[in-house]
This record gives structure tokens, sequence and C-alpha cells, in this order.
């Protein structure tokens, strides 16, 4: 939706860049609060909008036990709604989960952001069973008119 900049960036900026997101990560993970997780399955909710990518992890029950945004992670403006940012969230959360890994996850996936299709792919290689993805992206039965499309 619109044009992309695209921005030359030197060595030592890309270098810079991996190592703050690193570190974001390390730091994440560090964070993880102590929630027993009850069962072996859970669910995953994969929320993609033009902006962001939020991801949360749930059990069985549907009580959250971790989640993570890019904008936790430290990306900032376009860059949350890339798919290297949700494939990086992917990332930190099954990091988070290592003292109670879940093995069958359901993934749940709402939006219609460019980070959608590259969460749901970091998820399948983390190693769990997908017992079955399915999409809960909200359509209108042709209820309000939606806002004009917008023009830069």
């Amino acid at each position: 939706m619109g044009k992309k900049k695209v921005i030359a960036q030197t060595v030592e900026e890309t270098l810079k860049e991996e190592q703050a997101l690193t570190t974001a990560q390390k730091k994440a993970s560090e964070k993880a609060p102590e929630k027993n997780v009850v069962g072996s399955t859970g669910q995953v909710h994969i929320k993609s909008t033009y902006n962001n990518t939020i991801i949360s992890v749930a059990d069985a029950q549907g009580n959250v036990i971790i989640w993570s945004s890019a904008g936790s992670l430290g990306f900032r403006g376009p860059k949350k709604a890339t798919p290297y940012a949700a494939t990086k969230i992917v990332e930190t959360v099954f990091e988070k989960m290592k003292k109670n890994p879940l093995k069958r996850v359901s993934i749940f996936v709402k939006g219609i952001g460019t980070g959608r299709e590259s969460a749901i792919r970091a998820i399948a290689a983390q190693g769990v069973e997908v017992i079955g993805i399915k999409d809960l992206t909200p359509v209108p039965h042709n209820g309000c008119r939606p806002p004009k499309v917008r023009r830069v």
C-alpha cells in the first residue's frame, strides 16, 4: 500500500542494528514470566496489521502465557511490519518457552499484514506440531463504509 523507500546501509550500520536486535531478544527472553503450562498443547495467536505484528501464546484454556511484538524487540517505524520482524518475534517467543515447551499448537491468524505467512513458517520451523491453522480476520458483510484509500 504505497511506495516503499529503499535505504542503502553501510556494513557497520547493519552490524549495529543486528547486535541491537540480539540484545533485545536476550533481554526479552530473560524477562519471561514463570507461568506453568498445563499440558503440552496450546494456541498461538498472530495479529498482523499494516504497522505491526503481535504474537501471543496461550494454553489450551486460552490463558495467555507469553506474548511479544515487533515494537517490543526494538524494531521501529516501517521495519515493524516486515516479514523478518515476524520471524524474529516467533524466535523470541519460543526462546521464552524453553522452560515449559509446547509440543502441539493451533495457530489463529488475524489481520492482513505482511508478517502473517512468515510467522506461520517460523512456527513450523521451531519443531512444534501444528494441529491446525485458522484465519480469524474480520470480514464485513456489507456493513459500514470503509475509510477512503490513502494516497501519498
